[in-house]
């Protein structure tokens, strides 16, 4: 974006499946889709690429390509650019990578979504419904908590959240929503690691959108058939 911790934690409400949806490109489906659909800093995104990023934000969302509309199957080419942006940043940044265990933990929970995949042969059945390989699907996860990775260690450090603000929270919003669901009265000190890192990724997520709005007006974007805002130079959907 969702693709973690916990829904919130993985930014994938903005980013996607939290951020996302990266991948390795396919040569040999590019030789058959070869249709530029938009180029980043002189690297292109093909028809292909946009496909198979399609068919990991169905897979990974419990879904099938075929349910996504056109927003949401714009909204992921605009998450390939933004995270062809990342990956630029990648390149100068000492990240951890993401290992392979790690990995396999996100896509077994993904993995939950399907009943039909309760079982191995079950799982690459879906799989080959959605031409997608295990191993491809490994890389994909590994290279997506990758990025969200170098967000954590970007834009995290610069968020403070203050007990007052919590406390603001919890009066406003948390304890409101406690009231309408008939629920019962939960103590401040109990919930507030929980508000506090919510809150967090809040401001996490809005730090990123502010980035990802500097690197785009930074970068050569291009997108065949956009418009482009005369101000900025900048193509927008």
């Amino acid at each position: 974006m969702r693709i973690c911790r916990t829904k919130t934690t993985s930014i994938a409400a903005i980013f996607l499946f939290a951020l996302a949806v990266s991948f390795t490109p396919n040569v040999a489906k590019a030789q058959v889709i070869d249709r530029i659909v938009a180029t980043v800093n002189g690297r292109i995104i093909l028809q292909s690429d946009w496909d198979e990023a399609l068919s990991y934000e169905a897979l990974l969302n419990g879904r099938t390509s075929n349910q996504l509309n056109a927003d949401e199957r714009r909204a992921v080419l605009d998450r390939l650019i933004d995270q062809e942006l990342l990956r630029e940043q990648m390149k100068s940044a000492e990240i951890a990578h993401t290992s392979e265990a790690e990995a396999e933990a996100r896509i077994a929970e993904a993995r939950k979504q399907y009943p039909d995949a309760a079982t191995d042969a079950g799982w690459q059945a879906l799989l080959g419904k959605f031409r997608i390989t295990q191993k491809e699907l490994l890389v994909h996860v590994q290279q997506q908590a990758d990025l969200l990775r170098l967000v954590d260690a970007r834009l995290r450090p610069s968020v403070q959240i203050d007990s007052k603000t919590i406390e603001a929270y919890y009066r406003d919003k948390f304890v409101p929503q406690l009231k309408q669901a008939g629920a019962g009265d939960v103590p401040l000190a109990d919930v507030s690691a929980k508000i506090k890192e919510l809150l967090t990724e809040q401001k996490v997520s809005e730090l990123l959108v502010s980035w990802l709005q500097t690197l785009r007006s930074e970068s050569e974007v291009r997108i065949p058939g956009a418009p482009v805002n005369s101000a900025n130079g900048v193509q927008t959907p």
